[in-house]
């Protein structure tokens, strides 16, 4: 029996860490930790989120060990919205890494909170 998409997703939230997005950017101002947008290049040309670091869901597995090289560095991934970051989060715990966090809404609430933090 095929497992549906939606189904995929709640199965991995379930063992993933999940925050809206008021919470991880308060949370991100302590922890110094990086925002992983896994979204592809196009997506940003239309709506950027301009503190964000881009490695698409495509390549995560490919360049991300070259970009944190820290197992324990605090990662908060989003993306449109929230599927294919729960996926690519799941994807950086089987890599090893262990403070992995999924911003769970539209990528638009994402970056208005971010404009929010950077303005203070």
């Amino acid at each position: 029996m095929f497992v549906t998409l939606a189904e995929l997703i709640a199965n991995a939230r379930a063992d993933l860490r999940c925050l809206d997005a008021e919470t991880a950017m308060n949370e991100l101002q302590e922890t110094g930790g990086t925002i992983i947008d896994v979204r592809e290049p196009l997506e940003l040309e239309t709506s950027p989120a301009p503190q964000s670091l881009n490695i698409p869901r495509g390549i995560l597995e490919m360049k991300v060990m070259d970009i944190v090289t820290d197992a324990d560095h605090p990662l908060y991934l989003h993306c449109a919205t929230g599927g294919r970051a729960t996926l690519a989060a799941e994807q950086l715990q089987r890599l090893g890494y262990t403070n992995v966090t999924v911003i769970t809404c539209p990528v638009e609430v994402v970056r208005r909170h971010q404009e929010s933090q950077a303005s203070k």
